[in-house]
């Protein structure tokens, strides 16, 4: 039989109620060995009369034939406190409490339940203005003489009370006999029922975590004794998780930490333990990453909670954290059907349209997602934030709103240190070779089926190589490499960062390297896909040592070639010169992709896109004419049909030849390319006025075509 929480209360109070009559005897027999029973000003000042009209008792203190104070209400309790579920007697368990540790702890408590006992711990106290117990007065109230050192130690340091925070012992610079006890807030609340959990704890609080794994034997472990366990991290897998599970089959709740962002003292480490007490819970806590070298006795410290702990992190475990031995794991990495059934459990309520009909997803939410690497309590806070979504755009949930939310647990450390871009281009967007577009789509395969791929089929190379996806694009500017970029990011549901140069390129030595290790870092964090533009100014070739600028070069370049290895993300490398790059990074990536110059097909493509379906066209636009004449890139094709619109604009024409040829006039003039008649036909003429210096001056009349 489970107690509830009101026979808990009802246990408590009459434990209570037996620790007020032992303070009417005392009060009795102060009275019959007081040598000065007239001393007007002792306490300054309670008097007998007060007292015995607190107590309702009589001049000697006996208990009155009617019950009073928590002994009113104790009178009704049934319980004999072997319930498990009492809460004092959980208290007691979970604690170690022996059974006069119980009594002091209830002597300490009695004032905070009944402020009548206050005035009467005054009066025993013979100090009206100290209404607590104090040591001394709780070991007679508990019938110990006060110099038993057995006794005496219950109440000091390495005694169940105050190692465990149930109770504290003020007043230092007093005698220990008369320090006060005090009893904290929240342990009070705990006892009558409340278990909100106080504010200097719940800053360093993570929400609950889904349990993930089979946590049957670290269980064992844990129920066997082993007091610290520690699960070592991997891309991929979900330590917390396991950690959840595991507590999860002990049938205790967790305590789940953030040491990243908690205020790990002392005194905050005594709240955890405190906490952990109250609600019979196991702490489970990481990462660990978080403790660098010069916070080893902080993590010691930590590590020396008088309670079970699990603890997690990516590095691997130094002896010096801990005087305990722990038991060491790795997490195992997350399969295919465990993150089904996570999505599943997140989604299992469904969507709650507005109109109040609950939808299902209409879709595989775990396929969907394959692209990511979401820890559990990344996956419920996606999962609400694209309900969140749905109901603001009153539709069912879809795919785009679970991307969507995935991508808003990102971190936003990588804003700092690259360029974001929200992809919006598509695949009918690029115009590309066929035999283009069919390795950019393996590319886009290798980034959604890694896990399965790697993981559930264990194709993971070792050595310590990281599970991401480097690809080279290759090809001249303007040629879609960007744009291609961020239509796998599109596809895939990420966003795009592009490193920008300029915040990583350093001239002091090894600033380059820590300023790429800062990117690597957080994109192994974040989902999306890393863009290094111009590649070839960061991955060059190694050159022959003759000085030190080309020792430090080739350092630049080594470390490139290490973190690469070890690189978890999407990455993919843009450049010009693909000649430049060193020869080791194609072993290093796992796709490379050439983009050649248009052909005339293709020109004509662009040249109908790049226009667009908006844009006001001349009957006398000939876009063959353009596609067959010059021979340019898209990126190139986009900036004259830019220009020709801003022109066409200006002069409130539709786009006419005219304007198109003046735009590609000035772009080649901006390629340093000289303009021939081989290329520009009839129009060449036109193109040979404009070079007129004479012919530049605004206001000039429109030219023609001779």
């Amino acid at each position: 039989m489970t107690a509830t929480d009101g026979e808990s209360l009802l246990y408590l109070l009459g434990r209570l109620a037996s620790v007020e009559q032992r303070a009417r005897e005392l009060v009795a027999a102060r009275r019959r060995t007081d040598p000065e029973p007239d001393n007007r000003f002792r306490g300054l000042y309670l008097s007998d009369a007060h007292i015995d009209h607190l107590l309702d008792g009589g001049p000697d203190g006996a208990r009155p034939a009617g019950p009073t104070g928590v002994t009113a209400l104790a009178d009704a309790a049934a319980h004999d406190g072997r319930d498990p579920d009492i809460r004092l007697a959980r208290l007691t368990r979970e604690a170690g409490l022996a059974p006069l540790d119980e009594e002091l702890l209830l002597v300490a408590l009695a004032p905070e339940v009944d402020p009548r006992l206050e005035q009467v711990y005054g009066y025993l106290n013979d100090d009206v203005s100290r209404r607590r117990a104090s040591v001394g007065l709780a070991l007679e109230l508990a019938g110990l003489p006060m110099m038993i050192a057995s006794a005496r130690a219950r109440l000091s340091a390495g005694g169940p009370l105050v190692d465990h925070g149930l109770v504290v012992v003020d007043d230092e610079d007093r005698p220990f006999l008369g320090r006060g006890l005090r009893v904290p807030d929240r342990v009070t609340a705990h006892l009558l029922g409340d278990d909100t959990v106080e504010k200097g704890l719940a800053a360093g609080l993570l929400p609950e975590c889904p349990p993930v794994g089979e946590g049957a034997p670290l269980a064992r472990a844990l129920r066997a004794g082993v007091p610290v366990v520690y699960i070592r991290d991997h891309p991929g897998s979900v330590p917390r998780g396991l950690g959840g599970a595991a507590v999860a089959e002990l049938g205790r709740p967790a305590l789940h930490i953030d040491l990243a962002h908690a205020p790990v003292v002392e005194d905050w480490i005594e709240l955890v333990v405190r906490e952990a007490v109250l609600t019979g819970a196991v702490i489970v806590a990481g990462p660990v990453d978080a403790f660098g070298p010069t916070e080893q006795a902080t993590m010691r410290a930590f590590t020396a909670v008088p309670r079970p702990l699990v603890l997690f992190g990516q590095r691997a475990w130094d002896p010096s954290w801990s005087a305990k031995v722990p038991l060491l794991v790795d997490a195992p990495i997350i399969t295919r059907e465990q993150r089904t059934a996570l999505w599943d459990t997140v989604l299992s309520n469904g969507h709650a349209l507005s109109n109040g009909v609950p939808s299902g997803p209409a879709f595989d939410a775990a396929d969907v997602m394959a692209p990511f690497r979401l820890a559990p309590e990344q996956v419920a806070r996606a999962a609400r934030s694209a309900n969140l979504s749905a109901e603001h755009d009153d539709a069912p949930l879809s795919p785009r709103h679970l991307r969507a939310g995935a991508r808003a647990q990102n971190a936003t450390g990588l804003d700092r240190l690259t360029r974001r871009i929200e992809p919006s281009y598509r695949w009918d967007d690029l115009v590309l070779p066929s035999a283009t577009k069919a390795e950019l789509a393996d590319l886009t395969a290798r980034a959604r089926r890694r896990e399965l791929v790697l993981d559930e089929w264990q194709m993971r190379r070792g050595g310590g190589r990281g599970r991401g996806v480097a690809a080279l694009f290759a090809g001249d500017s303007g040629t879609g490499k960007t744009m291609s970029a961020e239509v796998i990011a599109n596809e895939l549901g990420l966003d795009l960062y592009t490193v920008d140069l300029s915040s990583v390129v350093d001239k002091y030595v090894g600033e380059t390297e820590k300023n790429l290790e800062r990117i690597f870092s957080e994109a192994d964090g974040v989902n999306a896909v890393l863009l290094f533009d111009e590649a070839d100014a960061l991955f060059g070739r190694r050159s022959e040592v003759k000085d030190a600028h080309d020792r430090y070069a080739n350092v630049e370049v080594a470390y490139l070639l290490q973190r690469m290895e070890s690189f978890n993300g999407l990455a993919v490398l843009a450049t010009n010169l693909k000649a430049n790059l060193d020869e080791a990074f194609a072993r290093r990536l796992d796709v490379i992709v050439d983009f050649p110059m248009p052909t005339e097909v293709e020109r004509l493509a662009l040249w109908d896109r790049c226009l667009g379906p908006l844009v006001p066209r001349s009957t006398d636009l000939d876009l063959g004419f353009c596609a067959d004449s010059f021979e340019l890139s898209g990126g190139n094709i986009h900036s004259i049909a830019l220009s020709a619109a801003y022109l066409a604009a200006e002069a409130g024409t539709p786009i006419g030849m005219e304007t198109v040829i003046r735009a590609t006039h000035r772009e080649y003039r901006k390629l340093g390319r000289l303009c021939v008649a081989s290329e520009f036909g009839r129009w060449f003429d036109f193109v040979s006025q404009l070079d007129q210096p004479d012919r530049q001056t605004p206001g000039e009349r429109p030219l023609t075509v001779g």
